[in-house]
């Protein structure tokens, strides 16, 4: 692991993710870029190879003979590349949190070790990893839904409604640790892969009115973005942090000519499923009516609760499969599913077309 040492929240994340199912071991980390803060978290870890930084780590475990097969890299926005282009020259397989980079410029040069290398690279937009998004999917790739007409998801929050000081908020509203984006890089890149990845389809164009509500923040707090897809569907995107009220308020709601499924992120065990001109119908996780695509990713009986760590570890576990298919000289097994270089590039222009078009009175750009 690189990054996620003492007050990193999502280093612990991840590292519950890869222990759910028992695929990995964490055996090395550079836990952080200060070294003390690095021994004293690894310390608490057990952690025997802890790392000063990460070249160093990416030099030594490549050499070794039980070097590491996979890094997670778990660090601000602004130092996932640099990471990841190392492991990756190396043959070692890179699992990176969101989103790809901070800057265009950074995920092209990525883009391109990434492509080179025989090593495999797993973005972690752990929404996908939902069952009932996977159910989602599903359906509309079968048509249920009939052509899609309308695509509505947002990402709320209140978290940062006031200036806050804390390691998370800091770096997050710094451009040069986050990027382009603040709630847009953070969270708004989240709904646009949730969207992209339910539907199979991503705009043809944008238009963006992006906000900074909270004085002297240099970026984005809030963003009401307007969606063309081709075809002529249509859709809109909200992501905020400044929404009092709002937790982890992710939702997508999917309208076609035949029915409509909805679908929000505090409660993932249920999916509402409208046919046209029927009573509305609830699909729980694991439940009556539940798919393959969903059962598959599902490891306890209905009723009992599955989230976000449970989706989390499903990328993680789909990656290990992925992994040892790829070690192995063998196709990747049947429905192994994760976000990868391309999802990450997305992202990516995603967040430069909003700001793009926010400079321009929200004018409608290409992402």
């Amino acid at each position: 692991m690189v990054g996620g040492g003492q007050g990193a929240f999502i280093g612990g994340v991840h590292r519950i993710a890869a222990r759910l199912d028992g695929q990995y071991a964490l055996v090395a980390g550079a836990l952080s870029s200060d070294p003390t803060r690095a021994a004293a978290s690894a310390a608490e870890l057990g952690l025997a190879r802890s790392y000063d930084d990460y070249r160093q780590m990416a030099a030594r475990e490549a050499r070794r003979k039980d070097g590491i097969q996979a890094v997670a890299i778990v660090t601000p926005n602004h130092m996932h590349a640099g990471p990841a282009i190392e492991f990756l020259k190396r043959g070692i397989h890179v699992i990176c949190d969101k989103p790809l980079t901070a800057t265009m410029a950074e995920a092209k040069r990525l883009a391109k070790v990434a492509e080179a290398s025989k090593a495999l690279f797993i973005l972690t937009h752990n929404y996908t990893g939902y069952p009932l998004i996977r159910q989602a999917r599903a359906m509309i790739a079968a048509g249920d839904l009939g052509a899609l007409r309308l695509v509505q998801v947002e990402y709320a929050q209140d978290w940062l409604t006031e200036a806050v000081a804390s390691k998370q908020a800091d770096w997050r509203t710094d451009p040069s640790r986050s990027g382009l984006g603040g709630a847009l890089g953070d969270i708004g890149t989240h709904a646009w892969n949730l969207a992209a990845f339910v539907t199979g389809m991503e705009p043809e164009a944008l238009a963006a009115d992006l906000s900074s509500f909270v004085p002297g923040r240099a970026l984005d707090d809030n963003a009401h973005v307007m969606l063309r897809y081709p075809g002529g569907a249509k859709g809109m995107l909200w992501a905020s942090q400044v929404a009092p009220g709002n937790e982890n308020g992710l939702r997508l709601r999917v309208y076609g000519a035949k029915g409509g499924l909805e679908w929000e992120q505090e409660n993932p065990n249920r999916l509402w499923f409208t046919p046209f001109g029927q009573p509305k119908r609830l699909l729980t996780r694991n439940g009556a009516g539940a798919l393959p695509e969903a059962q598959r990713v599902s490891r306890v009986p209905p009723g009992h609760p599955e989230g976000y760590l449970e989706g989390f570890a499903n990328i993680y576990t789909e990656a290990a499969q992925a992994i040892r298919a790829h070690e192995a000289g063998d196709a990747r097994p049947e429905g192994v599913l994760f976000p990868g270089l391309s999802d990450g590039l997305s992202g990516m222009r995603f967040v430069a077309a909003c700001v793009q078009s926010a400079k321009r009175n929200a004018a409608w750009v290409a992402p």
